[in-house]
């Protein structure tokens, strides 16, 4: 369905044109960046990855297979080879017909094809934003177990955001792809 790609200069103004509000920028970057997103913000995002010899990040655009269109952004960071651990952050489905449609399930199930096959990881976790229903709902469908929920991480204007931590072990998403080819 999906391939990842990395991404480079060339999907900066894409991905700029995505995030097209402070809200959405704070959903996906939390204060990384501050509004408007910016190419050289996205320069200094992707430097890490770009040191090939030992890249900290790998910063991917998903790609629709059948035709070529460009339709989300995921990344595998924090990558730690004492731990053999990583976190998946910035999972951006992009705008319209993209959503709804399965993107998000494989973005996430092809970084963990990454980070467990390729890296060799025993534990990839990520946060999410208590009120995004539907990216809870798609972790948990990829195998991710809920760890807990910090109360009152960020602050968007008046409010305050609660994250929910969320992982997956490397034997539990073996188990899950046995199971998948088991039938």
């Amino acid at each position: 369905m999906i391939t990842l790609e990395p991404f480079g200069p060339a999907d900066f103004a894409q991905l700029i044109a995505w995030i097209d509000t402070e809200q959405l920028l704070s959903e996906w970057c939390g204060s990384l960046f501050a509004f408007p997103l910016t190419p050289d913000d996205l320069a200094w995002y992707i430097r890490g990855a770009n040191d090939f010899a030992a890249p900290d990040v790998f910063i991917y655009k998903a790609v629709e297979a059948a035709t070529g269109q460009t339709v989300g952004h995921i990344s595998l960071g924090s990558i730690s080879a004492r731990d053999r651990s990583g976190r998946i952050t910035r999972v951006l489905v992009g705008p319209g017909a993209a959503r709804g449609r399965g993107y998000c399930g494989a973005m996430v199930r092809a970084l963990l094809r990454i980070g467990f096959e390729a890296l060799g990881l025993h534990r990839i976790g990520l946060g999410v934003y208590d009120f995004n229903h539907g990216a809870i709902r798609c972790y948990r469908a990829c195998g991710f177990h809920t760890d807990g929920t910090l109360r009152d991480v960020a602050r968007h204007g008046d409010a305050y955001w609660s994250l929910v931590e969320m992982s997956i072990l490397g034997p539990e998403w073996r188990a899950q792809q046995a199971a998948l080819a088991a039938g």
